[in-house]
């Protein structure tokens, strides 16, 4: 039976925390749910008024369908009980975490940020804490780019970080399915919008920093970026941080403000857990980790090397939850992350194809560094797009990288979203003439036949990167999310006609 709660108890935690203006309604008005989409309403919800593409015409549905009140930034010309505030995201975050009763405060919850490797990161741990929860016959919950695991719910996510309604019946979820550990990425745009706000972190982690999602819509330049971050050591108990990242100083300096600080890396040897001697074992990377309780060999079977680093961040989280080397040893290995650095080949092992979430400056640059070193003297491709209405200096960026690193580029389609496809393209394709010529790339806007083209071009020995998507089966046109059958799909399909024609 769903929980009631008298429509007082929301006005007056507004109240209390100074961003009530005004409540024309029924104080005694009973709630039992709460939505901001209008075509999800039940008996007794209570209505918020929020979002860029927000109509009255929304409300006025949510009304219709059994909406009793509403909480909204500006009254509206609807008849219907009405409560004002001055600030709608912390009245979201402070109605989720009464609503769901501060669920997350039953998890051993890990928090996650960075520009690159925070997906790779939480599986890693994932895999790990499974292990070590193996006898007792449950999982742990994760929240990643890629799916969303709670013990309820297991499905393909569509924001790295939910809103605060969704990210905390999660935790609700988790809880009552008796999880007790949760890994989940948390994403600049949650920290600096406070979808995650009012939680507390048993362990923070940051992993590095680049140049991504900047932008009208999203942080208007790199120190907003960067200081989004930085708010994940505000919430949590143990900031564990990567030594080796951009702005080093600044970022011990901001993890200062958790009661407990972690550092990794696998250039100062200092650290609280230091990774060295890495090195390839077929296609393995081995590396060795020292902590101050240990000295002992890793095995990580993903391609890869930049992996090493995240999973010493992982290592430290769990030597500090107490797990054993065994475990986390058995974790890591066993580890697989769906669209990072999955590696198909062709039958006659002369093209690899790389599906790989690498989306912006920093994640590229490692990834051809990479796999320069672990395919050496191949002729490199790359297929890949840019997405729509955000993250605007990517077209810069990934085009650059790839026209100075690149041996030839497929430029394509990538979450359009509102803009033309054809636009973004070209666009891309100006940055890579700058620093490559004409002569070193193809539009191809359609996603599946510019993987198919890159296949059929394959020059001898190669390597065709397809970046940006990874695993994910969806492509955003316009205001829709429509089906995509995944770069894995395509791959797979077009090396299997490739070797039925070497077969001839």
């Amino acid at each position: 039976m769903t929980e009631m709660f008298k429509l007082k108890a929301f006005i007056d935690l507004f109240k209390d925390n100074g961003i009530l203006i005004s409540a024309d309604c029924d104080e005694n008005t009973e709630i039992g749910y709460i939505s901001y989409n209008s075509r999800d309403i039940k008996e007794d919800t209570l209505f918020l008024c929020k979002g860029l593409h927000f109509k009255e015409q929304f409300l006025c549905d949510a009304m219709n369908k059994g909406s009793v009140a509403y909480v909204s930034e500006k009254k509206y010309e609807v008849d219907a009980p009405a409560v004002i505030v001055s600030d709608i995201r912390k009245a979201m975050y402070l109605m989720a975490n009464f609503f769901y009763g501060n669920a997350w405060q039953k998890l051993n919850l890990v928090g996650i940020t960075g520009t690159k490797g925070k997906s790779t990161t939480a599986y890693f741990l994932k895999y790990i804490f499974d292990e070590h929860l193996k006898s007792s016959c449950k999982m742990s919950g994760l929240m990643s780019t890629l799916e969303i695991y709670d013990g309820v719910v297991n499905e393909e996510s569509t924001l790295t970080t939910p809103e605060p309604f969704e990210l905390h019946k999660h935790f609700d979820n988790a809880v009552k399915s008796g999880l007790s550990l949760f890994t989940m990425e948390v994403s600049s745009q949650a920290l600096k919008y406070g979808r995650t706000a009012g939680v507390e972190f048993q362990f923070g982690c940051y992993l590095n920093i680049g140049i991504d999602h900047i932008s009208a819509v999203e942080h208007p330049d790199f120190e907003d970026y960067f200081n989004s971050k930085m708010k994940l050591f505000s919430q949590c108990r143990t900031a564990v941080i990567n030594l080796d990242s951009d702005k080093s100083e600044d970022v011990i300096k901001a993890s200062k403000n958790a009661p407990e600080v972690i550092t990794f890396s696998t250039q100062n040897e200092n650290a609280d857990v230091y990774g060295y001697n890495i090195r390839k074992d077929g296609s393995n990377t081995v590396f060795t980790v020292k902590t101050k309780s240990f000295t002992e060999d890793f095995t990580l079977s993903i391609p890869g090397l930049f992996n090493v680093s995240n999973a010493l961040c992982a290592i430290a989280v769990c030597e500090k939850l107490g797990i054993d080397v065994n475990t986390i040893r058995t974790g890591l290995y066993n580890s697989h992350t769906a669209g990072r650095m999955e590696v198909y080949e062709s039958e006659d092992k002369k093209i690899a194809v790389i599906v790989d979430y690498a989306h912006n400056k920093l994640s590229f640059e490692t990834l051809f560094q990479s796999v320069r070193k672990e395919f050496p003297g191949r002729w490199v491709s790359i297929v890949f797009g840019c997405p729509g209405n955000k993250a605007i200096i990517r077209r810069k960026d990934m085009g650059e990288v790839s026209g100075k690193l690149a041996d030839f580029i497929y430029i394509t389609e990538d979450d359009p979203a509102e803009e033309n496809i054809l636009d973004i393209c070209n666009v891309i394709a100006g940055y890579i003439e700058g620093v490559g010529g004409k002569d070193k790339y193809k539009i191809i806007t359609d996603r599946g036949d510019a993987i198919k083209t890159a296949i059929e071009d394959a020059k001898g020995e190669s390597v065709i990167i397809l970046a940006g998507k990874g695993a994910e089966t969806h492509q955003k046109r316009g205001l829709e999310s429509q089906p995509y059958e995944s770069d894995a799909f395509f791959a797979k399909k077009y090396l299997k006609e490739y070797d039925e024609r070497q077969g001839k």
